[in-house]
């Protein structure tokens, strides 16, 4: 099943017709909202706004440890995120979908990032941390749909709530990474952890801060200024690919855990070896 997490401006699935509604908090605490199951053309899905209802989390703030697993345990085996991003390169530009396909962890440590320790090690490679499949059917979703989106960019996270410096930005650049954020790390690791497809549309809203012209600063205002059509857009590569057969998670990411496991299942709690069990399953 593919779940699909909202991010700004992405609060519910128009045209979801909602079965069920799950709630409820899991071994790592409270996920930011409920989980809506349903069915849109004919697929069964998930749904949940990452910053929650009325949009109260900041990046920081959203646990996503237990929103990843609250979806892995409802059944998710793909997950595709929805960000607004900036753009650190020229030929990616506001108003463009963009989907990365590796990540930059700038972030400062504030996020719980893994599911692992207190007492249960792994070590989970995410040397590829997406899922090609998952993106590559993405893309052709979004070509089928006469959208251009870029693909093979590197995302840098950043720790927020602010909105970064020009030498913060030219640091970024330099290091090679193609868009900015705020919110895919942990949570593309975190999908690896669960063994759970991962990829995530990017709409660009901003050049972040590195041009020398103040007027293509990002500012929250400016982020809004294009992004109703970024998003029209980005509803529109989704429909597509909900239209047609969805991929199948690659083998690699759906046995992450058999070579990342440290502590045998006899030295766990039974509590332990019952989330172990939600993410390998």
């Amino acid at each position: 099943m593919l779940a699909i997490i909202g991010g700004t401006g992405l609060y519910d699935l128009p045209g979801l017709v909602i079965d069920q509604r799950i709630s409820g908090d899991t071994p790592f605490g409270t996920p930011s909202g409920e989980i809506l199951r349903g069915r849109l053309y004919d697929k069964e899905v998930l749904f949940l706004a990452r910053h929650g209802a009325g949009h109260r989390l900041l990046p920081h703030e959203v646990n996503y440890r237990a929103n990843v697993f609250a979806l892995k345990r409802a059944g998710a085996q793909m997950l595709l995120g929805f960000s607004a991003v900036g753009s650190l390169v020229l030929e990616v530009k506001p108003g463009d979908l963009a989907m990365p396909e590796q990540y930059f962890d700038w972030t400062r440590g504030q996020r719980e990032r893994s599911f692992f320790g207190h007492g249960v090690a792994a070590h989970v490679s995410t040397a590829k941390p997406v899922s090609a499949a998952l993106v590559g059917a993405a893309v052709a979703a979004g070509q089928a749909a006469g959208l251009a989106v870029h693909r093979g960019l590197t995302y840098a996270c950043v720790e927020g709530p602010r909105l970064g410096t020009q030498a913060e930005s030219h640091f970024l650049r330099q290091a090679g990474c193609h868009l900015v954020g705020m919110t895919n790390v942990p949570e593309a690791f975190l999908a690896r952890e669960a063994q759970m497809a991962y990829a995530t549309v990017g709409l660009v809203t901003d050049y972040d801060c590195w041009l020398d012209d103040p007027a293509q600063h990002v500012s929250v205002s400016g982020i809004f200024a294009l992004y109703g059509e970024t998003l029209a857009k980005a509803a529109k590569l989704l429909d597509t690919l909900l239209a047609g057969p969805l991929p199948s998670p690659e083998p690699e990411i759906r046995t992450a855990l058999s070579t990342a496991m440290m502590t045998p299942d006899e030295a766990m709690s039974p509590a332990q070896r019952a989330w172990l069990d939600v993410l390998r399953g």
